[in-house]
């Protein structure tokens, strides 16, 4: 990434800051975003002045883009998104670094500074109560993904009816999510500093929103198999969703995660399988469709 490159980058993160402090209706939010827009237009101003042809064109495209990302997965999201990329381009800059004059190389020590400290600082004040609850959410889903994938697979060994295994799913699911909402309720009360009602609500809704989604193919088609591995594709899909958002918002690594969740996922399997199997061919409870 040469100069220009380095110009067009931050006048559009510049420009992207900028509409998201616009569009904010948060006065402490706005002034933070526009405080961060501030910034990333001193750092423009810096790689113009270094730049023979910046040519920083406004990438309408790309702002709507991010305003789509921001509508749809909210701002802690994507400003951590932005904060991903602006670590990758700072390892650039720090390789930029030492080819520059000493003045240069100065003021580009300055401006790496302010990305990873001041920066930071105040994406935190924008994301910390996302990434505190976001915790609630991962638990509902992870926990919801691996228990009703566990209910269906056990199903498997006990009925050839989808529409029963597509029940017992939901009914065991909705029971679950009333449990799993009231221990994030009391968790949220016990350690404090977090809304109880609004940690018992994300953790119940994300609960049951992966309980219909795994339940779905159950009344989709009558063939056990085909249901089955239909629900389990939707649990990977929303095991790497929930992974991917909850990465990005927590700032870690994407591919250990995943698989780990993965993992559990097809043990899971196999072992209700295998108990749902036993317990039908012990007590002769199969059930035709």
């Amino acid at each position: 990434m040469d100069y220009e490159e380095f110009c067009r980058d931050e006048y559009h993160d510049y420009l992207v800051y900028r509409e998201l402090a616009y569009r904010e209706g948060n006065p402490e939010r706005r002034g933070v975003l526009e405080r961060l827009a501030e910034q990333e237009r001193r750092h423009y101003d810096f790689w113009r002045g270094l730049s023979r042809d910046c040519g920083a064109d406004v990438g309408r495209w790309r702002i709507a883009l991010y305003m789509a990302v921001k509508r749809i997965l909210g701002l802690a999201f994507l400003l951590r998104l932005l904060e991903r990329h602006e670590k990758e381009v700072i390892a650039r800059y720090r390789a930029v670094a030492e080819r520059m004059g000493p003045e240069d190389r100065e003021r580009l020590m300055d401006i790496i500074r302010e990305e990873e400290e001041h920066e930071a600082a105040l994406l935190d004040q924008i994301g910390s109560d996302t990434v505190r609850y976001m915790g609630f959410v991962v638990l509902g889903l992870a926990d919801a993904i691996i228990e009703i994938t566990g209910v269906h697979a056990g199903m498997l060994g006990v009925t050839n009816s989808t529409i029963m295994a597509g029940i017992a799913g939901i009914v065991v699911g909705f029971s679950a999510a009333i449990s799993m909402a009231s221990a994030a309720y009391l968790q949220a009360k016990h350690e404090g500093g977090l809304n109880p009602a609004k940690s018992a609500t994300v953790t119940g809704v994300a609960y049951i929103l992966a309980v219909l989604a795994l339940a779905i193919p159950y009344f989709m088609w009558a063939d056990m198999l085909y249901a089955f591995a239909a629900s389990v594709v939707t649990a990977i899909a929303l095991i790497g969703a929930f992974t991917f958002y909850s990465s990005v918002i927590m700032d870690k690594g994407f591919t250990r995660e995943f698989l780990e969740a993965v993992l559990l996922l097809f043990g899971t399997v196999a072992g209700a399988y295998a108990i749902g199997d036993l317990l039908g061919r012990t007590f002769g409870v199969k059930i035709a469709a």
